[in-house]
């Protein structure tokens, strides 16, 4: 009788295993979407950037976001289904970041549990997108002559670039002008 409880109890503790591991595989694929979606939207806005890089006074719009286009869900969907999951909901959260809810498509498994064979985990992240980068704006007199004003310097997380729209060189890359990660 004993010996009957104890391998019960083991097999039980094999279901709990069974469901933390499919729990973690839906987290994990929920982190993995929701980074994906708004490491799309950071390019897109690093792009944006790129495109006024001669209009210093469209600069404040894209770094804080005001320009951003929230289409990174078809991303989040590759990246959910690489982790054998799939997206239920992606979307806006906050000014600048994606929520996304998952659901694996594999189910937790049989067990001595009942029930647990059509179980499947869920799981939900938030990703947001930080500006890292500051600059003194032109003043309005400023560019008033004939020849147009070097550009303001950009200040990137402790680094400094002297954009030269002619040298790619002195451009900060996306993952200079912007920090995505996971909240909460």
């Amino acid at each position: 009788m004993v010996v009957a409880g104890l391998l019960f109890l083991a097999f039980a503790y094999l279901a709990v295993g069974q469901a933390a591991a499919n729990r973690n595989g839906a987290q994990t694929a929920a982190d993995a979407a929701a980074l994906a979606a708004a490491q799309e939207t950071r390019d897109r806005l690093a792009g944006d950037w790129l495109a006024v890089l001669r209009d210093p006074a469209k600069w404040e719009d894209i770094l804080v976001g005001d320009t951003a286009v929230f289409d990174g869900c078809p991303r989040a969907g590759d990246l959910a289904a690489r982790n054998d999951a799939t997206v239920l909901s992606c979307g806006p959260a906050g000014l600048l970041g994606y929520k996304v809810d998952v659901e694996t498509n594999k189910t937790v498994g049989d067990s001595v549990v009942p029930g647990t064979e059509s179980i499947r985990s869920s799981a939900s992240a938030t990703a947001v997108i930080d500006a890292l980068c500051t600059f003194d704006p032109p003043r309005e007199d400023a560019g008033a002559g004939e020849e147009p004003l070097p550009l303001p310097q950009l200040t990137c997380d402790d680094v400094t670039w002297n954009p030269d729209p002619g040298d790619p060189t002195t451009l900060p890359e996306a993952k200079d002008l912007f920090d995505v990660h996971l909240s909460d």
